[in-house]
């Protein structure tokens, strides 16, 4: 069922608590990337235009015992102000829901914007206890989520205070991700592809099984790829390899084989003796096939005949979902795989969705961003997404009737 958004409420003069994502990265106290809060804009200025009364809240960091002064979002308030050509007031309260919020709030008119201290400074919020989400509803008429990238979590300002608001709906971005990987999922134009990468088996178990019930062809790549090989019977070396998960990867080819889903392994593999240390120093490799990795190297890249392999199934696609590098892109020697499918899907004329996480930093490190048509702003929720899972920040929003 669709999620009622920012289009289907009226806001003017109302006081909006919206839950934004501005989880950046930040080094001596300054913003080191700001795509987060650029990204958060468009539902900022929406509700603004609309005359609503605009209160953000966010997270950064993991603050452990309490509130940080290096955790703050001061200077999120400041390069909000930026941006948005008008003052954005910090209230810089270490409850969250203080005096200087509450100041704030009462002093605000139609088109202004509040933003509140670190949620993560209240030990509450991850556990999403009652007292707390209350108090930020206590703040506010209605609810806005756009913070896809924490969604997949119960806590106070993404799920508890939608218990005591009225409407609850979602933001550009998280409309943006349900429409375009919603569709993905359940009504694919076909032939629909799934890029799996990343280091672990266990990290996409579920993954795997939901796909295998809506792709028509499935690429395995990156470290996760060499236990699927060992599977097939193979010698892996000392490439990353999960002994306990061998049976479940037998398991998951005869599932695509049963249901005539193309199952796509690495042919070749691109292997190195000893790890780079630091990760993008020179590193010599060897590239076999893959069921002749030496006993004494590890693989770390997919191979040439592989790139061809897997960019071809790419270009034939209609709509490609990936998630997960296919090597250790980090180091230039060992990102041409990576590379390969994203340049693959950058030519493409399909629907194509970069997963978050590592995927859309190789996406962005690579420069092909802006050819993609969607790269995830939540690496994890957008993992859990492709799981199958009900997403806690988003059952919890309004339903169009």
């Amino acid at each position: 069922m669709a999620k009622m958004t920012v289009d289907d409420i009226r806001v003017s003069g109302k006081k909006v608590l919206v839950r934004c994502d501005f989880n950046v990265p930040m080094k001596d106290g300054k913003i080191t990337n700001d795509k987060r809060i650029v990204a958060a804009l468009p539902t900022i200025k929406k509700l603004i235009a609309d005359g609503g009364r605009v209160i953000l809240c966010s997270h950064l960091g993991k603050p452990k015992n309490g509130p940080e002064a290096k955790f703050s979002l001061a200077p999120v308030a400041a390069r909000l102000s930026e941006y948005l050509g008008k003052p954005v007031v910090f209230a810089d309260d270490d409850t969250v829901v203080g005096e200087n919020a509450k100041a704030a709030v009462a002093a605000m008119k139609d088109g202004d914007v509040v933003l509140l201290q670190n949620t993560r400074f209240r030990k509450e919020e991850t556990k999403n206890i009652e007292d707390f989400s209350k108090e930020l509803a206590s703040l506010a008429d209605c609810y806005v989520d756009d913070a896809f990238g924490s969604c997949h979590r119960a806590h106070c300002s993404t799920e508890g205070v939608t218990k005591f608001l009225s409407p609850c709906v979602a933001g550009y971005l998280i409309g943006k991700e349900l429409d375009i990987m919603g569709k993905a999922l359940e009504n694919p134009d076909r032939p629909f592809v799934a890029v799996l990468g990343g280091a672990k088996v266990a990290d996409k178990l579920n993954v795997i099984d939901n796909l295998l019930e809506k792709v028509d062809t499935l690429i395995i790549g990156g470290g996760m790829a060499y236990t699927f090989l060992k599977a097939k019977g193979y010698g892996v070396g000392k490439s990353l390899l999960d002994e306990t998960k061998i049976d479940y990867c037998k398991d998951m080819m005869a599932k695509a084989e049963a249901k005539g889903i193309k199952l796509l392994l690495p042919v070749d593999t691109v292997c190195i003796k000893d790890f780079p240390d630091p990760i993008d120093a020179a590193v010599e490799t060897v590239t076999v096939d893959a069921d002749a990795i030496p006993e004494d190297m590890e693989g770390c890249d997919i191979g040439p005949k592989s790139r061809e392999l897997f960019a071809a199934a790419v270009k034939d696609a209609k709509t490609v979902i990936w998630n997960g590098p296919m090597g250790v892109f980090e180091n230039p020697t060992l990102a041409a795989g990576t590379l390969a499918v994203a340049q693959a899907m950058a030519d493409s004329d399909a629907v194509t969705i970069i997963g978050g996480g590592d995927s859309a930093a190789a996406v962005e490190q690579m420069g092909l961003g802006d050819k993609m048509t969607h790269i995830s702003t939540g690496g994890g929720a957008s993992l859990e997404y492709l799981e199958g899972k009900v997403l806690p920040g988003v059952a919890c929003l309004d339903e169009k009737l």
